[in-house]
């Protein structure tokens, strides 16, 4: 194809700018990698670890703010753009690219569901479910932001989830005697979440475990917090946070909880919960989503695509359809050529 620039976001920088970089070297291709400028010196250590292993230029990294972005997607030398991001940005990235028609792949942000069934052991699937809801402290775009419990185990599977995690503490220290979440990465993001936990207090929603408590002087760190069944226009649930906080509704009727859980605009990641497997995965295929995931929170493999629907992306990244992303097809037809009677060829 040429070359590549991957643009990677703040969340997971190390984690995707290698899923980019090795896509594109594995294809062929030349590779230029911008970092967010929140969080750019892991990958840009790990491509002046690698580089001298290729021919020089083949594999660079470029840091940069705001502007360096739109710099790499006009450029006419450039042939694909890889991006994750938000959703917004997204669309700016494929608007721009449109002007030279780039090759784009889109990560995008994800409203990310689960499905509980009541045939589960709350005590084994509370902590698994708490996990996907908070690791990176909600900072992921597969992160778990809406959970739908049926009501039959509504209450017990809050309280256990509640159970786990206010043992949990945010801290900027290393992990260690509970510290097990981090603070928000950036200004910025801290704001945003900062500004939905807000708007939730101020809406009378119920808070079942905390209230989000903030401490700025402290590295932007929020505590954990769950909110018991908000109406559905809420922000928090319209909103991407990105933040330690998460949505518990109780369900009842299978038709109408699938019917919700897609009734967004993304639609990146969810798992179903169930203790009859054929039945899950029977559900699982009607949820509008790129990657399910059964009895396990959604976490991608090498092997497998990765793509969103809807407005979470366009295209996808890992396994063998990630890899075509980042080729050309050629069809190439071959006749030949008519031979003329009597010629010594004919003969």
């Amino acid at each position: 194809m040429g070359v590549v620039a991957a643009i990677c976001p703040a969340i997971h920088p190390l984690l995707l700018a290698v899923a980019k970089i090795g896509a594109s070297l594995i294809t062929g291709n030349t590779v230029i990698v911008k970092p967010s400028p929140f969080t750019p010196y892991s990958t840009l250590k790990f491509v002046d670890y690698i580089k001298s292993i290729f021919p020089p230029g083949v594999l660079q990294a470029l840091n940069g703010d705001e502007k360096l972005g739109p710099a790499l997607v006009e450029h006419p030398d450039i042939q694909k753009i890889a991006f994750t991001g938000s959703t917004a940005t997204g669309k700016k990235v494929m608007a721009a690219a449109s002007k030279t028609l780039k090759r784009v792949t889109l990560g995008l942000s994800g409203n990310n569901a689960c499905i509980i069934f009541p045939d589960i052991d709350v005590s084994v699937v509370a902590p698994q479910v708490s996990v996907g809801a908070f690791l990176n402290s909600g900072q992921s775009c597969l992160a778990t932001r809406r959970i739908y419990i049926h009501e039959d185990i509504y209450q017990e599977f809050m309280q256990h989830m509640i159970d786990v995690v206010k043992l949990w503490k945010a801290s900027p220290s290393l992990p260690g005697a509970g510290n097990i979440l981090g603070p928000i990465q950036n200004e910025g993001r801290y704001r945003i979440v900062k500004q939905i936990v807000q708007e939730s207090k101020r809406k009378g929603l119920n808070f079942a475990l905390g209230n989000a408590e903030f401490d700025e002087e402290n590295h932007f760190v929020i505590q954990p917090a769950i909110i018991d069944n908000p109406p559905h226009d809420s922000r928090v649930l319209m909103e991407e946070a990105f933040g330690p906080i998460i949505s518990l509704f109780p369900w009842k009727d299978e038709t109408e909880v699938i019917n919700v859980v897609n009734d967004t605009k993304t639609g990146l990641g969810a798992s179903i919960w169930s203790g009859d497997m054929d039945h899950a995965v029977a559900v699982g295929e009607k949820i509008q989503a790129g990657m399910v995931t059964i009895n396990s929170h959604p976490s991608p493999l090498p092997s497998g695509y990765l793509s969103g629907w809807k407005e979470s992306g366009l295209g996808g990244e890992l396994g063998t359809e990630g890899l075509l992303s980042y080729c050309n097809v050629q069809t190439m037809y071959c006749y030949k050529l008519p031979v003329a009677p009597g010629s010594a060829e004919a003969d």
